[in-house]
């Protein structure tokens, strides 16, 4: 190999390299937006609030797939971006929304403080278990989703009393084996998924815009895709078992 085409060779790997490390500063960024966030939930700024979270939410739909594509586990094998991710996600899904549901008046107060606690430790124990995810990629009991919790608190502004018991069921789920679609990664109905998530996008962003303020319409369309999401892989589930229960049945009654 000739000294040109060594050179070559070290510029193309030094922009290769550059270009894995900069889907990683991506990746970083969102815990960027995630301060900001928190910043504006302090000053009880809501709707900038999300609307962080939801720059930070995107950053986190994109920067996988980017990383795929331009290998970075291969290219920069001494940076984990499956480190990065988790920390970054933990403080936007997790932490921030915490502190959210604490301070937004939306649970009972007595009971405010020990479930922001219990939403941040039990979200920390999630994150570390190597089995929130099975082997078809859905998460494995609630995903600690809080950012979307907290979304839903303010959308549909129940009672403090209904609040508490709904965010405690939750806490209590993310250790609960039930499966929850993973609208990229789940192979079954992928593109409906992600047309679905699309749609939820699409409507979330109109709400936080109108500051919540917004047709029964819309939110009813913003709780059928959160019913689906948590509970369509049940139901799948379930209709299969009682298809299959209902064939034996059948053949044994034809051959009668």
């Amino acid at each position: 190999m000739s000294a040109t085409d060594r050179h070559n060779l070290q510029t193309a790997s030094r922009a290769l390299r550059a270009r894995a490390f900069s889907v990683h500063v991506f990746t970083a960024l969102g815990g960027g937006f995630a301060l900001l966030a928190m910043l504006e939930a302090v000053r009880e700024h809501w709707s900038t609030m999300f609307a962080w979270l939801g720059v930070a939410l995107l950053i986190d739909a994109l920067d996988g797939p980017l990383a795929r594509r331009f290998d970075v586990a291969r290219v920069l094998p001494d940076w984990s971006g499956d480190t990065l991710d988790l920390v970054v996600d933990f403080v936007t899904y997790v932490f921030v929304p915490a502190y959210v549901i604490m301070a937004s008046g939306f649970v009972l107060p007595v009971a405010a403080p020990v479930l922001g606690v219990a939403i941040v430790m039990t979200g920390a124990l999630y994150f570390a278990d190597r089995r929130m995810k099975a082997d078809d990629n859905h998460f494995r009991g609630f995903p600690a989703l809080w950012n979307v919790v907290a979304f839903y608190l303010f959308l549909l502004k129940p009672s403090a009393l209904l609040s508490t018991g709904i965010v405690a069921a939750l806490v209590i789920l993310t250790f609960v084996p039930f499966h929850v679609v993973h609208p990229v990664r789940v192979a079954r109905l992928r593109r409906f998924n992600l047309g679905v998530i699309v749609l939820w996008a699409g409507l979330a962003t109109f709400a936080v815009i109108w500051d919540f303020q917004v047709t029964r319409g819309v939110s009813a369309a913003l709780c059928a895709i959160a019913l689906y999401v948590l509970g369509s892989d049940l139901a799948i589930r379930l209709a299969a078992r009682a298809a299959a229960t209902v064939a034996p049945d059948s053949s044994g009654t034809g051959s009668s």
